[in-house]
């Protein structure tokens, strides 16, 4: 299994992870740090362990946040969605009332042709 050393406010960590997922786990390392250093430079020296609570909820927060956005995407896709099921059925409709009017018409021209070719006739 893949290890990895991260740099989190000025401590190394050596973390074990999935094969493959090495760049993956030390980007969300520097996000980590970079939003400590973010929350040191707003508040100053008020503790490491207070600093990495304070990261970690303001990161939780904007994921709690970007899904509450994704679950709204999804329901107005949904929504959108259905308005297009919608109109595909009453396009649907609309298209097979206009066949069947076509049918007739062609039906009633069938008829005029014969009634015209019989008058010719006699």
């Amino acid at each position: 299994m893949p290890q990895v050393t991260v740099t989190i406010a000025g401590k190394t960590y050596r973390m074990a992870c999935a094969e493959g997922e090495e760049r993956h786990l030390e980007g969300l390392a520097a996000s980590y740090d970079a939003k400590i250093e973010d929350m040191r430079a707003s508040f100053g020296e008020i503790g490491d362990l207070r600093l990495h609570v304070m990261a970690a909820l303001a990161q939780a927060d904007e994921l709690h946040e970007t899904k509450r956005r994704i679950a709204a995407l999804e329901a107005e896709v949904a929504a959108l969605n259905s308005i297009n099921v919608s109109r595909d059925e009453r396009v649907e409709r609309i298209e097979a009332r206009l066949a069947e009017g076509i049918q007739m018409a062609a039906e009633r021209i069938e008829q005029l042709a014969r009634s015209l070719n019989a008058a010719g006739q006699a």
